[in-house]
């Protein structure tokens, strides 16, 4: 990578508390690098009005407004070629890539997961870890593959549940590790340059 700034992408589906915390952290200096754009899968999705309010360009695509998944793909490629994006980071995008686009930017697509993966992969990685009962959960962070969360692990941060937590109380302190874990590993990455 040359001296410019390295070029981050955030997609995410949802509320957006992370795509928060990253660009938090590109403002504050913690995160050497400019966030490019957003992106998006639901028009609805607080997280644009993140983007909005922080100036940063987003794109809503959804799938079902292309004639395949490709042309859907292919959008967002085009989206993020458009904007030199160097690491496209993942904020609760729930949707899958596919080995055709991940080969544009290999060990460049980055997901963070609110479970040690192997363990509870999916949609719901904090209510099934606390339906299961285990003692010990926490985050990660890892490169995006075309399976679900099993990707090479970057990172990861292990929470001790305490056993008078409902799941509520779990929720907002794997949110805490999160928001800290996401930037503090991309910023890492971007530090020692493996991208």
């Amino acid at each position: 990578m040359n001296n410019s700034k390295c070029h981050l992408m955030l997609m995410a589906s949802g509320t957006g508390s992370n795509v928060q915390a990253l660009i938090d952290a590109v403002n504050h200096g913690q995160i050497q690098a400019e966030i490019v754009g957003v992106i998006s899968d639901q028009p609805q999705a607080p997280v644009i009005q993140k983007a909005q309010a922080a100036g940063i360009d987003s794109f809503i695509s959804q799938p079902k407004d292309y004639n395949s998944r490709k042309e859907w793909e292919q959008s967002i490629l085009d989206f993020c070629q458009a904007r030199s994006s160097d690491l496209i980071l993942l904020a609760g995008f729930m949707r899958i890539l596919s080995a055709d686009f991940l080969r544009h930017y290999p060990q460049q697509v980055v997901n963070i997961h609110p479970s040690l993966l192997p363990a509870f992969p999916g949609r719901q990685g904090i209510k099934d870890a606390y339906d299961y009962g285990v003692k010990i959960t926490g985050v990660t962070i890892h490169y995006v593959d075309d399976g679900v969360d099993t990707g090479p692990i970057i990172a990861q941060e292990s929470l001790k549940i305490d056993p008078n937590w409902d799941l509520a109380q779990l929720e907002s302190h794997i949110h805490q590790i999160e928001h800290q874990l996401y930037p503090a590993t991309i910023e890492k990455l971007i530090q020692e340059k493996v991208i």
